[in-house]
């Protein structure tokens, strides 16, 4: 089976996020017939080629969102239109799954990197940050190193922000509108409406790759009646944060800078980032030709604590989550090459210290 014809056959499978078991199945069936000795885990898929002192992971994930409108073709069929496959998930992230799972293939029959152990996982619900990776981590033991499929036009990506989501509150005392000259009053509304230009405020060091975090203020709700004075106001702040910067004191600080009352969300999505002299990173630089960036999307690296990682993979990562996804035959060729050079690569890396 080539490229092309492995990518058509993932695409013209539907795996929105917790709807994997067929896809799974599929990948499984492949890494099989190869010779590969398969693990499942709910619909996650592992196996690893070789054999070594370091451990590296090699992983992407295989469900996609639900499709939006505006689809030209049915986005759940894999349409080929000269070199280009167009269909939900071609470019996030089935591409990466296709050329990993084909230099998995080119491992098992030529041999894998001398003295590395490459465990591929291809797992699910990295859309929805169910279970997929993250719960999966224990089960496939201790980890030297990472690659993260996901669509960067092959540039290395050694940074990557994280997401810490705030609920902030502003309390008032009610009472009826009518009375709200004496002074015994507080509108929450305007409290918060304080609060949200303190926000829009906030500036925090940049980053050398992913430069400014900016704090946005991303839903705003309070009032019970229209005369009213209202005693409660809501609004959730989102951040994307980048590397250095501490999810519980960032928290803490915009705690003190506002009347409202603050408490955390979600923080589950950590910024991650990886030295530029790391084996991985030297080797991804050099399997691609390209410098390394930063990347402003979360991603199951998320998840992988203090294991150095690289996300890198075949197409562009402007094209996820919209009508009229697509990855062109170029795009898939170039993502396999590139896997296996930077397998190939960071075994030399490891060897020479």
């Amino acid at each position: 089976m080539n490229p092309a014809e492995l990518l058509t056959a993932l695409v013209a499978t539907p795996s929105v996020s917790g709807d994997e078991a067929r896809i799974a199945d599929l990948v499984a069936g492949h890494a099989e017939s190869w010779g590969a000795r398969v693990h499942r885990q709910g619909h996650n898929v592992w196996f690893s080629v070789g054999s070594g002192p370091k451990r590296l992971l090699v992983n992407s994930h295989l469900d996609t969102v639900k499709p939006c409108a505006g689809w030209n073709t049915e986005p759940h069929e894999a349409v080929w239109k000269d070199d280009t496959l167009y269909g939900l998930g071609a470019n996030d992230a089935k591409g990466c799954v296709t050329a990993m799972l084909l230099t998995a293939k080119a491992l098992l029959e030529e041999g894998a990197p001398k003295g590395v152990e490459c465990v591929f996982a291809l797992t699910a619900e990295e859309e929805t940050g169910g279970k997929g990776l993250g719960p999966l981590l224990s089960t496939l033991g201790p980890l030297d190193a990472a690659i993260v499929g996901e669509p960067t036009s092959l540039k290395p990506c050694t940074a990557q922000r994280g997401m810490l989501l705030l609920r902030c509150v502003a309390h008032g005392k009610s009472g009826h509108v009518a009375h709200a000259h004496t002074g015994n009053l507080d509108n929450a509304i305007l409290k918060a409406a304080r609060d949200i230009q303190a926000v829009s405020a906030l500036r925090f060091p940049a980053h050398p790759l992913l430069g400014e975090a900016r704090a946005q203020v991303t839903q705003v709700s309070g009032g019970l009646a229209r005369n009213q004075v209202p005693d409660r106001c809501e609004f959730f702040v989102d951040l994307r944060t980048t590397p250095g910067m501490d999810h519980a004191k960032v928290a803490e600080d915009v705690g003190q800078a506002l009347e409202s009352e603050v408490v955390v969300h979600s923080a589950r999505y950590l910024p991650k980032g990886t030295d530029a002299s790391h084996p991985l990173v030297r080797a991804a630089v050099v399997a691609s030709g390209q410098d390394t960036v930063g990347s402003s999307t979360t991603s199951d690296w998320a998840f992988l604590g203090d294991i150095p990682a690289v996300k890198a993979g075949p197409g562009d990562t402007l094209r996820s989550h919209q009508a009229n996804e697509y990855l062109t035959r170029a795009e898939l060729e170039a993502g396999l090459a590139f896997y296996r050079r930077l397998l190939h690569g960071y075994a030399g890396e490891v060897s020479r210290g």
